[in-house]
């Protein structure tokens, strides 16, 4: 089933938002709706999309591949992902994302047995002074958590698993 098929109103909305010739800055709106429909943008939602908007899948595998807003494959239900890049990195944020996921037995990437967390490492949150920090992605959005321990990101994964039961 298509993108098309799936949401037209809301394909057609966002395409209507820009002139035939800059159907392409449509792209991520339009990976936004599948992102949000699937958890995920596949490579068959990739394909439509270029077709959509007049670019190469390639152009819109790398869209997907640089922000850390959409992702390629399937995941927990909640996206935890940690900021470690050199700033970060200085104020303990590899060592917060080791010891995390020593805490919860998986690796950077992996996801916890439940199936709710997948813990990833990303560059640049944008939130420097306050790491170790992370995101977490999931249905209801995206929400922001600074200067955290992992006894308190602990207390988060176990508030977000009540919440889903």
């Amino acid at each position: 089933m298509t993108l098309f098929e799936r949401v037209p109103q809301e394909v057609n909305r966002i395409l209507a938002k820009y002139p035939p010739e800059r159907r392409q800055s449509a792209v991520m709106p339009l990976l936004h709706l599948v992102q949000l429909e699937k958890g995920f943008v596949d490579r068959h939602a990739m394909r439509e999309i270029a077709e959509l908007t007049g670019i190469t899948e390639t152009d819109v595998a790398e869209i997907v591949g640089f922000y850390t807003l959409y992702h390629d494959a399937p995941a927990g239900k909640l996206r935890l992902q940690v900021c470690n890049d050199i700033s970060c990195a200085l104020r303990g944020a590899d060592e917060f994302l080791a010891q995390l996921c020593n805490r919860l037995g998986i690796q950077p990437g992996g996801t916890t047995p439940d199936g709710l967390i997948t813990v990833e490492a990303v560059m640049c949150l944008a939130a420097c002074d306050k790491a170790p920090m992370f995101q977490v992605q999931g249905p209801e959005g995206i929400s922001y958590h600074e200067n955290m321990t992992v006894d308190r990101t602990l207390d988060f994964i176990e508030a977000a698993r009540k919440e889903v039961k």
